[in-house]
């Protein structure tokens, strides 16, 4: 079982994070071809699935599905967004209930009939969307409902820091475990997230598309704390869209679509187009598209966009992260920001677009030098902003998917009414183009996956036909074929006219969506270059390593 004391043994063996050579995204290397790698071996089954069944207002939503997990099993859960994969995690972990079939725990028939009933079954659940109290400090919210006690029955707040530390000190030692969640990038979140679960005595650990905003070399750093767990007889559901990871990182597979199980075995059995074809049922190109050419100058016309030595305040909790940053953005062009987690991407786009003040340095929209006091002066401006913080600050949870998408007004009222037909036409072929799933544009938000909701998002912004969109991480949490689709939608834009300023962990979407592309490295613009041509480790050197 693992605990917080013995994470503090792996936290010593792994030291934190390793650069590595620059090309290797996710380590430990993938299994062997297929046939040539020895059948796993595995303990015991700790967590049955048999049958499952769960409905929702009369749909089916998943349907007789059956997996099971055992002690060091690292087993992938895979599928299309809407295939019943949250869902599967929910029944497992004692949020929903099941209308049908049976979960059995070390072989005996078990409900749990809330969260609370799984976590003390040892069943630790890491979910995409982030589940941290904002106003605790790091250390507290790590060990929320599980705090730590003296003899005199009172929180034991040394011990509870040391394990804080010992738990961060293997994912992002650099975390200070007195800060509140609140002042810390998602990026950072969701490592406190991934120590919050380890640090329970779990015995099976749920994982939700952890890495969806972690940078390259935290990812290879979590494959090592995988394979720890695996050793020491944890069983891993590893839930994720990008393959490779999956590849890397576990043994057994179940690909779900549209709420049934349609695969299932060995990862070394298989390959990523196989996979891919039993999660879509459909051929889907693997291949990453060549980057676009590079915008024409435009004669000697001032560029759309333009920041010049952009820094953030002094003094900020948590440190400047912006110091010093440049760059020009012309209408058309996808300009790729590249960085690793803290080197100021987000905080860039945040001073743009009006959510955080701007310490030094200037932003010229158009030639005129502007600072948003709100996002909606920059909004009036003709500046869109998907942030990747999609659950906090893109949706209303208890509104419907209509009234999410018309949130930016992009349909003119009409006699100081909203014009709720003229929006359901807008809404209708936004959700055609990119294969919105939900039950009805009445269906609440918080129903639709979170690769759907993020589909909303783009459309509600797209709809509002902004000069500059500002996109961070796009893809965060969405499938292989829906992935394509927004992949299509953003090269769309650009070519209407949008400037489009693409932020993202996925090196791979960057170099081929961008027409240029800025690294930053500790707050300050490292380079700036043509897609055309760079190389995966000619920017992770601009990232990662002073000259």
């Amino acid at each position: 079982m693992t605990s917080a004391s013995s994470l503090g043994g792996v936290a010593q063996a792994g030291a934190g994070p390793d650069n590595g050579p620059a090309h290797e995204f996710f380590v430990p290397a993938p299994h062997e071809p297929a046939g040539s790698a020895p059948a796993p071996a595995f303990g015991p089954v700790i967590l049955e699935a048999e049958g499952l069944v769960r409905r929702f207002f009369g749909v089916t939503v998943l349907d007789g599905v059956s997996l099971s997990l055992a002690a060091g099993e690292v087993r992938a859960l895979l599928g299309e967004n809407g295939a019943g994969k949250s869902t599967m995690i929910n029944l497992l972990s004692g949020v929903h209930q099941p209308d049908g079939g049976q979960l059995r725990l070390d072989g005996s028939p078990v409900r749990f009939a809330r969260p609370l009933d799984a976590d003390h079954a040892g069943i630790s659940v890491i979910r995409q969307e982030l589940s941290l109290f904002p106003d605790l400090s790091v250390a507290e919210a790590i060990f929320a409902g599980h705090l730590p006690l003296n003899r005199f029955g009172l929180v034991d707040w040394p011990r509870m820091r040391r394990a804080a530390s010992a738990a961060l000190s293997q994912l992002a030692p650099d975390i200070d475990i007195n800060a509140p969640v609140a002042s810390l990038s998602i990026a950072r979140q969701q490592m406190v997230e991934i120590a919050r679960a380890l640090t329970r005595k779990a015995r099976v650990v749920i994982m939700d598309e952890p890495t969806a905003s972690l940078s390259p070399n935290e990812v290879a750093h979590l494959g090592r704390i995988i394979a720890d767990l695996s050793r020491e007889g944890v069983a891993v559901l590893y839930v994720s869209h990008r393959l490779d990871e999956i590849r890397a990182f576990c043994q057994t597979y179940t690909v779900l679509r549209d709420g049934k199980a349609v695969a299932g075995g060995r990862v070394a059995d298989t390959d990523i187009p196989a996979l891919i074809r039993a999660m879509a049922g459909r051929e889907i190109a693997a291949a990453q598209k060549a980057p676009p050419a590079p915008v024409a100058d435009q004669g000697t016309g001032e560029p759309l966009l333009q920041i010049r030595h952009l820094a953030s305040p002094q003094g900020l909790r948590g440190g400047q992260r912006v110091k010093d940053v440049s760059f020009a953005l012309r209408q058309g062009e996808i300009l790729g920001l590249a960085g690793i987690v803290g080197a100021g991407r987000t905080e860039t786009a945040r001073m743009i677009f009006g959510l955080d003040p701007v310490g030094q340095g200037e932003i010229r929209l158009f030639g005129q030098p502007v600072r948003f006091a709100s996002p909606a002066a920059a909004i009036a401006a003709g500046i869109g902003y998907v942030p990747e913080d999609r659950k906090g600050l893109s949706l209303l949870p208890g509104r419907s998917v209509h009234e999410n998408f018309a949130l930016t007004g992009a349909v003119p009222a009409r006699f100081g009414r909203n014009d709720r037909r003229a929006e359901a036409r807008l809404l209708a072929g936004f959700w055609q183009k990119l294969g919105i799933r939900a039950a009805s544009p009445g269906a609440a938000i918080t129903t639709l996956s979170g690769g759907n909701q993020q589909k909303v998002i783009l459309a509600r912004w797209i709809a509002l036909k902004p000069k500059l969109l500002i996109i961070d991480e796009p893809t965060r949490g969405i499938d292989v074929g829906a992935k394509e689709d927004v992949h299509a939608l953003i090269r769309e834009i650009a070519a209407s006219g949008v400037a489009v300023l693409l932020i993202s962990s996925d090196l791979p979407e960057v170099m081929s969506l961008s027409h240029r592309i800025i690294t930053l490295r500790e707050g300050v613009t490292s380079s700036d270059q043509p897609a055309a041509g760079i190389t995966a480790e000619a920017l992770m050197t601009h990232m990662t390593r002073h000259a």
